[in-house]
């Protein structure tokens, strides 16, 4: 009996691997990472590209700092590896809208190799849809809005457009002279808490949340966090541990601002007291809504969206604001709520994409502005520095919840319409996402 092992099957015959169509596959991940893209639908990208231009056996691997792609001729031939390092992430959600155009044209064989290189180096040069100086005023309009939906009014409203505004180009200020990220946000949390802290000290103590929470409210994280979510969901764990760490830093940075602000002002004899911070009520007066669509048009044009999201994005602040009041008169605890708006708004907001064709983030992104924390924040620092430590970390960690609440139920509404609807940018399906496969039991 012939018991020899069997002959192992011949290599297929070599292929020609296209450098060309490999720095592409790169380029287009590299400027998707940096614009703000979650990492599944950066990986979805970049292998609707490979398989477009016929890269053979290609293995791609994206994690939030570095890309790699490595294509495999066969017949025994060394494989072609290229890499890219992501240096620096300025979202700008315009161009991540034309590359998702460029990567679908692609995948259906619409654009050739050297006209996709054309456009996107015309991607890298374009221009955002607004004026420079429009981006840099519509933090201030996030803070005047997010104040006006706070309760105040227009003095307050001011005040919080005018603190907001000298930390933002305080800390671009220092991000010319090279100090860190962390520090610059700290910085500018400190002069908008500087601006509640002189309410204060001129005797109108019961305006200093309100201020606090508009600017504030410019500064929290809200892309990374619906990010990190994001990669969690889909098994890339090892970018939603480091965008998650990003969120933490971040969150850090702006609650070490407010802490040092809040405690040179008790310092200082300020009257600060948390008898002071009554919880603004959740109201659906006129003013109240439009406010939150107000929100949500500010963060679009602050993360350069194109022009034709801005109407989406105000009817998404409404929405998630309505249904968050009304969630709140049912008595809904507030995270359950924050929850419930956000997974409403995620469906529509996914929907909507799909519908039109491109990425998600525009859409989803601004949507949930209105109910990021920022009063929350406040409250918890100056019960940490006026003698109630505990009940102050219990407000940190409210503002913490409601925050990750927001971003598994923008999510969770992306992945109820994915069960109804077939999905992937290159119509790779769902059973090429990891995700999808189950692993207990088998």
């Amino acid at each position: 009996m012939d018991v020899s092992p069997p002959e192992p099957p011949e290599d297929e015959p070599g292929e020609n691997v296209d450098t060309w169509a490999v720095d592409l596959v790169l380029r287009v991940g590299e400027l998707l990472l940096a614009n703000g893209e979650t990492t599944e639908r950066v990986n979805e990208a970049m292998l609707g590209l490979a398989v477009a231009y016929e890269l053979p056996r290609c293995e791609v691997q994206v994690t939030l700092t570095s890309l790699l792609v490595s294509a495999h001729p066969g017949k025994g031939a060394p494989p072609v590896t290229g890499s890219r390092a992501i240096r620096r992430r300025t979202p700008a959600f315009w161009r991540l809208t034309a590359l998702h155009n460029l990567v679908q044209e692609a995948s259906i064989g619409m654009l050739e190799l050297d006209e996709a290189h054309r456009r996107l180096a015309e991607m890298k040069r374009g221009r955002a849809p607004y004026p420079p100086w429009l981006i840099v005023v519509s933090l201030g309009l996030i803070a005047a809005s997010g104040s006006v939906l706070a309760g105040g009014g227009p003095l307050v409203a001011g005040t919080a457009f005018v603190a907001t505004l000298l930390g933002d180009r305080t800390a671009a200020a220092l991000a010319r002279r090279g100090v860190a990220e962390f520090f610059q946000l700290t910085v500018a949390s400190a002069i908008g808490a500087g601006g509640a802290v002189l309410v204060v000290g001129m005797g109108n103590p019961a305006h200093a949340s309100t201020i606090v929470t508009g600017a504030i409210l410019a500064l929290l994280p809200g892309r990374p966090l619906v990010a990190s979510i994001q990669d969690g969901i889909t098994g890339d764990l090892v970018s939603a541990g480091a965008r998650m760490l990003e969120v933490f830093f971040m969150i850090a940075a702006i609650v070490a601002g407010l802490g040092a602000m809040v405690y040179l002002g008790v310092t200082l004899d300020v009257p600060i007291d948390v008898s002071h911070l009554p919880r603004p009520a959740a109201t659906l007066k006129p003013v109240a809504v439009m406010a939150a669509a107000a929100v949500s048009v500010t963060f679009a044009v602050s993360l350069a969206a194109p022009r034709d999201v801005l109407t989406a994005s105000a009817l998404g602040g409404a929405v998630i604001w309505v249904l968050h009041v009304l969630l709140l008169g049912w008595d809904v605890p507030p995270v359950l709520a924050s929850a419930v708006a956000a997974t409403v708004v995620g469906v529509l907001s996914n929907w909507l994409a799909r519908r039109h064709q491109a990425p998600v983030m525009p859409f989803v992104v601004p949507a949930i502005g209105p109910l990021l924390p920022g009063t929350a924040l406040y409250r918890g620092m100056v019960e940490l520095n006026t003698g109630a430590p505990e009940t102050g970390v219990l407000s940190l960690i409210g503002a913490l919840s409601v925050a990750l609440a927001l971003g598994a139920g923008v999510n969770l509404g992306g992945e109820l319409v994915r069960a109804f609807q077939r999905v992937g940018l290159s119509a790779s399906g769902r059973w090429a996402r990891p995700a999808a496969r189950r692993t207990r039991g088998f």
